[in-house]
């Protein structure tokens, strides 16, 4: 019993109100009129509620999203489940912005996970998710997606790459290597079946994945933001959690851009502990 006389210890009490947050969540819109500070387009709510929790920790894994901006992002999205020792998760950017972005990336991501779930490989995962773009949306229609597993036993982690940036892996709080690989046509345009690369992590890296948005913003009549600045910035603000980290480097990034974002830009980090 602790000094106050509740059988639950600090942190228990805390994980206690978050649990009934996150049950009442599910039935009352009172927490959510609470926490926002403007109006939110529709296409932002549409997004919103396909996202799973912004962060997960684990004993052998941790995650951290931001979506940025919040109340108007429309064609960004990921996705991640923990199954057993696999961490499975999708970054993905439909084109354009608006409902019809917000739907594409629906699609993509219903699609993503229906395949997940029925445990095929990462490159049927992208046929599985190319033909359900194609099939509802124009053939100039694209949605771009970085695919990813990883094995939380072994550090191996497998990828496919659709479009997108290619992801960083941190190690030791420095950015040592982009995690370039052979990249096919973004989903929507009927690419073949993908090469799946793959790495061995070591305990402790971080692979930071990131949609175009955030690289590709600049102030107007200047140069692109680009990814020797965002290398910088990792670097410098490496020494947190990775909650915080992603946080963190969110805001510093729209700082170092005047406050300025004209597209979406999302950031998902993955930490292996080994």
């Amino acid at each position: 019993m602790s000094p106050g006389g509740s059988f639950l210890t600090t942190d228990g009490r805390k994980y206690l109100v978050a649990d009934l947050l996150q049950t009442k969540n599910g039935y009352t819109d009172l927490f959510f009129r609470t926490r926002r500070r403007e109006p939110m387009s529709v296409a932002a709510e549409i997004q919103w509620s396909l996202l799973p929790p912004l962060s997960m920790v684990m004993p052998h894994v941790a995650v951290a999203g931001v979506l940025e901006p919040a109340y108007a992002v429309a064609g960004d999205s990921f996705d991640y489940a923990l199954n057993g020792d696999v961490l499975h998760l999708a970054v993905v950017h439909a084109m354009g912005h608006g409902l019809d972005a917000a739907t594409m990336a629906t699609v993509a991501i219903g699609a993503y996970r229906h395949a997940r779930r029925i445990s095929i490989e990462l490159s049927e995962i992208y046929l599985f998710m190319d033909r359900a773009v194609a099939e509802q949306f124009d053939p100039d229609h694209f949605v771009t997606a970085q695919v990813m597993r990883l094995d939380t036993a072994t550090g191996r982690l497998q990828w496919v790459n659709a479009g997108h940036p290619a992801p960083m892996l941190i190690r030791a709080h420095r950015v040592v290597r982009r995690l370039d690989s052979p990249t096919t046509l973004p989903v929507g345009f009927g690419g073949a079946q993908p090469q799946v690369s793959a790495v061995a992590l070591e305990p402790g890296d971080r692979v930071l994945c990131f949609t175009d948005g955030l690289i590709e913003e600049h102030k107007s009549g200047q140069e692109q933001f680009g990814e020797e600045q965002l290398i910088d910035w990792v670097n410098q603000l490496e020494q947190a959690d990775h909650g915080t980290v992603a946080r963190d480097l969110s805001h510093t990034l729209k700082r170092a851009r005047g406050e300025v974002t004209s597209d979406d830009a999302t950031l998902v980090l993955v930490e292996w502990r080994g």
